[in-house]
């Protein structure tokens, strides 16, 4: 595991050290919790912006009409 090392704000300093108390959670740990959860909020949103992107793509568009007529085929035999 590596080090880091960071300056944050005083009163984000003070209610870390609020919830690490109340918690009973060590700083680090609730640190490295919440920034697993917003790069995984990050990376949804760059998967939901993807999706919004391909959805103005007219190429991408035929394709995915063309396989839900193949798909509707399918389950209608």
């Amino acid at each position: 595991m590596a080090t880091f090392t960071s300056s944050l704000p005083d009163d984000v300093l003070k209610t870390l050290q609020e919830y690490s108390l109340k918690l009973s959670i060590p700083k680090n740990s609730l640190i490295e919790k919440a920034l697993r959860l917003y790069l995984e909020h990050l990376k949804r949103a760059e998967y939901v912006q993807s999706y919004k992107e391909a959805g103005q793509d007219e190429e991408i568009m035929l394709i995915a009409e063309e396989g839900m007529e193949t798909y509707l085929k399918q389950t209608e035999k």
